[in-house]
């Protein structure tokens, strides 16, 4: 089954970390030795920077009080524009679906602190799939009964990632950013694309390779981890390529954000040019489930009819998955 996109938000605090600022820390890190590896230069956190600088982050229970604004807060932003894109009033939704690594509550389930942003009151629930939720709940929408889907789904990711980071691992400090995506998605209205060709797919014998602990900062084996990334990327992009290209459209690219030296490596592989290739990483850092559809969301006014982007993600579990997002009008008109 298609899902048609009506529209798309993102979200980011305005709390910048630059690579300077890690530098800063004292942890054993510089701009070069950061940009060598990763390609990142800053990322965004709801924390105050005073409070990184002070307290390292060395308690993650303190990080949700101490943030200026809650996961649920920025999921509502992002959703706010994806709403405002579609011409969706909020009180239009049937069903919110929620998602991504860092919940601020296990219980309620984040939909519902963000349905309460929002104010709606509709059946919420997360599906929970580390930085492969957004995908995941993409997947999970399709292999529904049309018929017994509502006229309109909201599909959110929130991720206050730099919560779960320990600000003496310089391994962990340098990737990650905060950040929200959002969409709003239909089997009964017509958008301004189609998302095609859904997959996911797990290997749980690699469960202990990513973790966030519910008491407990981030922690991968990053050598494993980036290499499962880069050869899963590789298999999926070939895979969508070679099933749904289409020689009259354009065939663009989006990966997970993990970090651009693992992109630039996908794209070598595949022969992917530079300008059918998109990233923010650069500038946004690994936003996890938040980070390929942002990527997309910060460029929807330059989408045209004949543009097919292709989105992959991987993420802990360990899980993997793509979908085919295929514009059927341009988005500016």
């Amino acid at each position: 089954m298609s899902l048609n996109l009506l529209g798309l938000g993102h979200f980011n605090p305005g709390n910048e970390i630059t690579n300077q600022f890690l530098e800063d820390l004292d942890i054993g890190t510089t701009d070069e030795w950061i940009l060598e590896r990763t390609g990142i230069r800053s990322r965004r956190t709801a924390l105050p920077l005073d409070y990184i600088r002070e307290t390292r982050n060395a308690d993650v229970r303190a990080a949700v009080e101490a943030a200026e604004i809650s996961n649920a807060a920025m999921g509502a932003n992002a959703a706010r524009m994806a709403l405002e894109r579609a011409g969706v009033g909020a009180g239009d939704v049937g069903l919110v679906v929620g998602g991504g690594c860092a919940p601020n509550t296990v219980s309620p389930a984040e939909a519902c602190n963000i349905g309460r942003e929002l104010g709606v009151e509709t059946g919420c629930l997360d599906v929970n799939s580390a930085c492969s939720s957004f995908i995941a709940g993409v997947y999970m929408l399709s292999l529904m009964d049309e018929a017994k889907l509502p006229d309109y789904v909201l599909l959110v990711c929130a991720e206050p990632m730099t919560g779960t980071v320990h600000y003496e691992d310089r391994a962990s400090a340098v990737l990650w950013g905060d950040g929200a995506l959002a969409a709003v998605l239909s089997t009964k209205h017509a958008g301004k694309a189609k998302l095609v060709g859904q997959q996911l797919h797990s290997d749980p014998g690699g469960a202990d390779k990513v973790v966030v602990p519910r008491l407990g900062h981030f922690a991968q084996e990053g050598r494993t981890v980036q290499t499962f990334a880069i050869r899963k990327t590789t298999g999926l992009y070939r895979d969508m390529h070679g099933s749904l290209q289409d020689d009259a459209r354009n065939f663009h690219f989006v990966g997970h954000q993990a970090n651009l030296r693992m992109l630039e490596s996908v794209c070598k592989r595949c022969d992917i040019p530079d300008e059918l290739h998109h990233s923010n990483c650069e500038h946004l850092g690994n936003t996890a489930g938040a980070s390929s559809g942002s990527v997309i969301s910060q460029r929807w006014d330059h989408w045209k009819k004949d543009d097919d982007v292709c989105v992959v993600g991987v993420g802990s579990g360990l899980t993997w998955g793509s979908y085919l997002m295929r514009f059927e009008e341009d988005v500016a008109a």
